[in-house]
């Protein structure tokens, strides 16, 4: 049974369909949205070696041909060499105005593709296909498309919704322990912002997702009406949409210490990032002592990482780190700002965090290293 969670955004309105064997059904959703039928597809080798063949047979079963562009993988690709390969491609292939692209892979390829169908011709339609589960639950959904700047992660891009995303929750079984694991860091992320009983569901139900599929589609439906629901509020992030960042000041700056490599995989990143800002904000006395604790708890249960000793290799001081942060795009006049919490469940956006507090908190957890 497929779940549809629709994002109203007026004329830019789309479904995001989560369910089983969608990327088999592919054709008959994207027949729909064609003026012509034929559709451009851009991948990277991992998930093509996996899922590119089923995509284009269901293509090919309603009529439609296409093209694919293969990509490497990884969180280097997204970068300005490879969104110029993209739209010089889409160029070379004439692709007009009218007609789509498939972004087909995680994260790193949702957001490079929905750029360059941003700034290609001035914007045309683009369609998630999200094969892992932090794509499927954060970033295919919203419109934030964008490449990473040796300043830091995401800092170029553009807001362009897709115009339909099909998660397919069987694409997951062909994910590595890691790479589930990664993923899981943003679903967690959704409650510990804004939902304490989805968190309370997690702490039950987190260790059986990756191989009971009923739980994992609802903890995606979870997480992408969370969003859905935050997304219409604030389409470009003037106020709440900033949420949804719980974690992510830490995560960027430690992800560009990392060179964005495979030494810190966003979700990873993501989930320290987490544990992070609730030990910081229960040293400012934001919240208990206890609610951290159970942050880390719960990764730990997980087998996810929580504290910087578990990345591997060199780390930049705290004052290096603190270098990295000033570069994130919450700056506002100067200042950064960070997603603290009362509590499991109670985020909230601030600029009156001491710089020192960050500064200690970073250096003790490097002295753990």
């Amino acid at each position: 049974m497929t779940d549809i969670v629709h994002v109203p955004l007026g004329d830019r309105a789309y479904d995001v369909r989560i369910g089983p064997a969608l990327i088999r059904d592919a054709g008959a959703q994207v027949a729909p949205l064609l003026d012509r039928p034929k559709a451009w597809i851009v991948t990277e080798r991992t998930v093509a070696s996996h899922h590119l063949g089923a995509l284009t047979d269901a293509l090919n079963s309603h009529g439609i041909t296409s093209e694919a562009l293969i990509l490497e993988p990884g969180e280097s690709t997204k970068n300005w060499e490879n969104l110029a390969k993209t739209v010089d491609w889409l160029l070379s292939e004439k692709v007009e105005r009218r007609d789509i692209v498939i972004a087909f892979g995680g994260g790193v390829i949702g957001d490079l593709v929905g750029f360059a169908a941003a700034i290609h011709r001035r914007g045309i339609r683009f369609v998630q296909i999200p094969t892992s589960l932090l794509a499927q639950v954060d970033s295919s959904v919203g419109g934030k498309t964008g490449i990473n700047a040796t300043h830091g992660k995401n800092l170029i891009g553009a807001f362009h919704q897709p115009a339909l995303v099909l998660a397919d929750i069987n694409a997951l079984d062909t994910l590595t322990p890691r790479d589930f694991l990664a993923g899981y860091g943003e679903v967690a992320k959704y409650g510990l912002l804004g939902d304490a009983d989805f968190f309370e569901w997690l702490e039950q139900n987190g260790p059986s997702l990756s191989e009971n599929a009923t739980l994992r589609q609802e903890a995606i439906r979870r997480s992408v009406q969370m969003k859905a629901n935050i997304v219409v509020r604030d389409e470009t992030e003037q106020g709440d949409r900033a949420l949804l960042n719980l974690g992510h000041t830490f995560c960027h700056a430690l992800e560009a210490a990392t060179g964005y490599s495979d030494r810190l995989l966003h979700g990873e990143g993501v989930a320290i990032g987490c544990a992070l800002a609730f030990e910081l904000s229960s040293r400012l006395g934001l919240c208990s002592q206890e609610d951290p604790s159970r942050v880390r708890a719960h990764l730990a249960a997980m087998g996810m990482k929580r504290d910087l000793s578990d990345i591997a290799g060199d780390l930049p001081d705290a004052d290096g780190l603190l270098a990295l942060m000033a570069q994130d795009k919450k700056v506002i006049a100067g200042q950064l700002r960070f997603i603290l919490a009362r509590g499991i469940g109670k985020a909230f956006v601030t600029a009156d965090v001491p710089q020192n507090a960050v500064r200690v908190l970073l250096t003790e957890q490097l002295a753990g290293r």
